[in-house]
């Protein structure tokens, strides 16, 4: 073989391998983020069981320390979860955010609290999981400290999740702070954005979002909004800007669009597209209800919203456009329909868009592209209300609802029961996939589902 053959062939493996590496590090295989590989709610490689009960199909089963709804991340043999556990320790609690009403437009005021503040400290801590056995492998205090507010009855004190890239781990506890951490629990930097001022004490909820080497995270509030990115080694603010904004909780969905980062936000006053590497603002768009929770996903060149307190509304908004969009074709198609969730996130599974109507067991699935009906307003039987945001995988839908049972449909144009599963737990948090295994953890326990 010629000197110039050899040299073809060692550049083709190379290639090979750099190209293998990448598709690894990628994440597609685990589940980085609360929403999956994709921010779609859906994974592309996992295959779990469709049937599982107490005595069927359980590969491990633990108890979860302390509240929170946080949905697991995992990756390789890692199980990653956020928690708030209570302390014996009483303490004062530190003078609560004045209202910023010039900057707020004018939006002052407490409002009536879903719950008293705490009296007792908490621990704010990330876990870490055995995938295999459910062993702790090992769990980290970020921060002791009193909540300066309470939250709604339903909610925690932990309800977001965290972000890995298989190298450092980011947590966002709201107003305890942003976290960063190696893969053995070793904490790299630590940052205080400052404490929020929740609409009606409801609490506090929107996961950060890892976006090249930056961390962005969302903080709306009823005082002075923004919207920060850090560095992802070190903390650093790289640019922070305010935001017009009352109280949301979605978290923001990062898109590449022509070879550039962007970051998209969606709340009551505008969906927002940001670019990562300044903070200026791309584009924005009107048409969202109050109190918006459910993340953006993308589908194609468009980000789909949806909201669905006070009223309801789906939008796909092309990406690509500049300035504002509100009311123009770059509004692909949109919904008023009475089908839009409130808490859950939307699953995006193929060119198939399903929601549940606010927190109820009612699901609808829409034609992505398009917005055509494939079916609404279709009854979930058996189960009870939902916070978990429907999740994919197999060519499958899974739902875990606040009674236990998460109801098994097929992904597809009619709506096909395949199993209804019950468990003696209730599940806020949502469905992770990896390999053939679901990880569902409930307000007491964390199961690691698994055909035997």
């Amino acid at each position: 073989m010629t000197k110039s053959g050899t040299g073809l062939i060692i550049a083709v493996l190379t290639s090979l391998l750099i190209s293998s590496n990448a598709y690894a590090a990628s994440g597609q295989e685990y589940w980085p983020n609360w929403r999956g590989p994709d921010n779609t709610g859906a994974a592309k490689n996992a295959n779990p069981p469709i049937k599982w009960s107490e005595t069927e199909n359980i590969k491990w089963k633990v108890e979860v320390p302390g509240a929170g709804l946080s949905t697991p991340i995992v990756w390789e043999n890692k199980i990653i979860f956020l928690t708030a556990i209570e302390t014996d320790v009483k303490s004062t609690p530190a003078a609560a955010p004045a209202a910023d009403t010039q900057a707020r437009g004018g939006r002052g005021g407490r409002g009536g609290g879903m719950s008293s503040s705490p009296a007792n400290e908490y621990k704010f801590d990330i876990v870490c999981l055995d995938r295999e056995t459910g062993k702790t492998i090992w769990q980290k205090t970020a921060i002791q400290t009193l909540p300066h507010e309470g939250h709604q009855q339903t909610g925690s004190f932990a309800s977001s999740s965290a972000v890995t890239d298989g190298k450092r781990i980011w947590a966002g506890f709201g107003s305890r702070g942003v976290y960063c951490y190696d893969m053995d629990g070793n904490q790299i930097w630590k940052k205080d954005l400052g404490k929020m001022r929740m609409l009606m004490g409801f609490g506090e909820g929107s996961s950060v979002a890892l976006a090249g080497d930056a961390i962005i995270v969302q903080m709306d509030q009823e005082d002075q909004s923004v919207i920060y990115a850090l560095n992802k080694e070190s903390g650093e603010i790289l640019w922070q800007k305010n935001r017009d904004e009352p109280t949301s909780w979605a978290t923001p969905l990062v898109v590449e669009v022509d070879g550039k980062l962007q970051v998209v936000t969606s709340a009551t006053n505008f969906v927002r597209c940001y670019d990562v590497k300044t903070g200026d603002v791309i584009w924005q768009c009107s048409g969202q209800t109050r109190n918006v929770i459910p993340s953006p996903v993308r589908y194609l060149n468009t980000v789909i919203c949806t909201s669905g307190y006070s009223g309801n509304k789906i939008q796909a908004i092309e990406l690509g456009r500049t300035g504002d969009l509100s009311g123009t074709d770059a509004i692909k198609w949109e919904s008023s329909s009475r089908t839009t969730p409130y808490v859950p996130s939307p699953l995006l599974y193929g060119e198939r868009f399903y929601v549940l109507a606010n927190n109820r067991a009612i699901l609808s699935c829409y034609n992505a592209k398009t917005g055509k009906p494939y079916y609404e307003s279709q009854a979930i039987e058996g189960a009870g209300g939902y916070y978990a945001s429907p999740a994919g995988a197999a060519d499958r839908v899974y739902l875990a609802s606040q009674n236990g049972l998460t109801a098994v449909i097929k992904n597809s144009d009619t709506y096909e029961v395949l199993a209804a599963n019950k468990l003696d737990d209730q599940f806020d948090a949502s469905p992770a996939f990896v390999d053939n295994q679901i990880i569902l953890k409930g307000h007491k326990y964390i199961y690691c589902i698994a055909e035997k």
